[in-house]
């Protein structure tokens, strides 16, 4: 089992471990030491024991602040994608609803609705009807 020194706050610390994890573990000591620094920083000289629990408590607070943000991200993206599945349902509903009409035969002659076309207009069209018979006569007139 290796034995690394780790430098956290200025302070040497001889730390075991297994095989192959010495990079995480070197990286672990680099998280605790940037607190400790900030801590020793603003404290200046405390003992071992106190500087790597506060170093601890800052990183943990950070952790539960991370996890959070992790679950409020984790609920959105479950709220997106039930959402899309909703969205997605009622597109199969719309498009099963489509090929259903298109399927369907169409209606009966008797069934077709009919436009009705108020009296105002027919007389309006026979007027100008009438008009265009006029020009179309004078027209042939004059030739």
């Amino acid at each position: 089992m290796p034995e690394i020194t780790i430098q956290i706050g200025s302070r040497d610390f001889p730390v075991a471990c297994q095989e192959g994890e010495e990079p995480y573990l070197q990286a672990a000591a680099k998280m605790l030491d940037t607190e400790a620094s900030v801590i020793l920083g603003q404290v200046g000289r405390m003992p071992p024991e106190r500087m790597l629990l506060m170093a601890g408590l800052m990183l943990a607070d950070k952790t539960a602040a991370l996890e959070d943000d992790l679950q409020k991200a984790l609920s959105e993206v479950a709220a997106r994608e039930q959402a899309l599945s909703d969205a997605e349902e009622r597109l199969a509903k719309r498009a099963r609803r489509i090929a259903e009409l298109e399927e369907a035969p169409g209606p009966a002659p008797e069934q077709v609705p009919v436009a009705v076309i108020p009296s105002e207009v027919k007389d309006s069209l026979a007027e100008i009807a009438a008009r265009a018979e006029a020009l179309a006569l004078e027209v042939e007139g004059d030739a």
